[in-house]
């Protein structure tokens, strides 16, 4: 449990804008997840530094989710304050030459894709395929269709612990494949917003490679609720195929499934738990690195008390 001293202050502080026992499945793509003590949303860039700068000097702990995708919560759920970042604001810098767009990091990466569209603005397009927030897909550099956040990203605003706002260019972040020195190092820090290149294209342009993209996605990665790619590719290998060759298709422990459609895909076929959502993971790392030699490596991140 929450120690009772923080979670009467959260209830004095935030009164009925604080949620009391709320499943994680309800905000996390895998729809799988236990119970947070306490919750709160942020609604705008200024409100997740508020609550953010607060907590630390309070010395509450707490956890930031955006989308809930690359997730994976456990069934006891998590005794720190959950902030749901609903921070979603989208401006445009029309200057010709260097057009950008600023964007709160709770942004749905699809959503930021699709407004790009709208002003008639390419280099997001790979975008418009992703699940999860902003913050996220910097955090973790995600990508698709051989763009990702390091070839985007100019400059991101953060709030840091005692230090308060910063903004760091891209190469502060010191990107590796689906990574940043933020995700290695487990550092401190809430991703508030960010600055984005973008080029001038026309709205049908921009349109026809995001439709393109997603009859892709569509063709070779499955629906349903699942948290994206479980792992990260190995060097000059894919997780999919090693999972696929060692014949683990379809393997399924409870109502969680690796995928028949793409191997790097656990599927929630509904009233599933983490810990079957685990117990998978395990047993897949385990069979690649029995046949093949190869340790997969996590995409996806544990949260909770396990």
């Amino acid at each position: 449990m929450m120690k009772s001293e923080n979670l009467t202050y959260l209830q004095e502080i935030y009164g009925k804008r604080l949620q009391e026992k709320s499943r994680l499945s309800a905000y996390t793509s895998g729809r799988v997840g236990g119970p947070a003590d306490a919750a709160i949303i942020a609604r705008s860039g200024d409100e997740l530094a508020e609550i953010t700068m607060h907590m630390w000097e309070r010395k509450i702990p707490f956890i930031i989710i955006g989308g809930g995708s690359n997730i994976l919560v456990s069934d006891k759920g998590i005794r720190d304050l959950l902030i749901i970042n609903r921070a979603r604001s989208v401006q445009y810098n029309e200057n010709l030459k260097s057009p950008r767009l600023r964007a709160e990091s709770g942004t749905t990466m699809n959503d930021l894709a699709q407004k790009a569209a709208l002003l008639g603005m390419g280099g997001l397009e790979w975008a418009a395929t992703i699940p999860g927030s902003l913050g996220g897909a910097i955090y973790g550099n995600a990508g698709a269709f051989k763009g990702d956040m390091a070839g985007n990203l100019v400059s991101v605003d953060l709030i840091l612990p005692e230090i308060g706002h910063q903004t760091w260019p891209v190469e502060k972040m010191e990107y590796a494949y689906r990574t940043s020195i933020l995700k290695r190092e487990h550092q401190a820090a809430v991703i508030i917003s960010a600055e984005l290149s973008v080029f001038i294209s026309s709205t049908l342009e921009v349109r026809k490679l995001m439709n393109q993209n997603s009859r892709t996605r569509r063709s070779t990665q499955p629906p349903g609720a699942s948290m994206g790619s479980i792992f990260k590719n190995p060097p000059d290998d894919f997780a999919g195929r090693l999972i696929e060759s060692a014949g683990l298709k379809g393997k399924r422990i409870g109502n969680v499934e690796i995928s028949p459609v793409h191997a790097n895909f656990i599927i929630n076929h509904g009233l599933s738990s983490a810990c079957d959502v685990k117990k998978l993971i395990e047993f897949t790392r385990y069979e690649v690195s029995r046949k093949f030699g190869v340790d997969l490596e996590l995409e996806i991140e544990l949260v909770g008390e396990w």
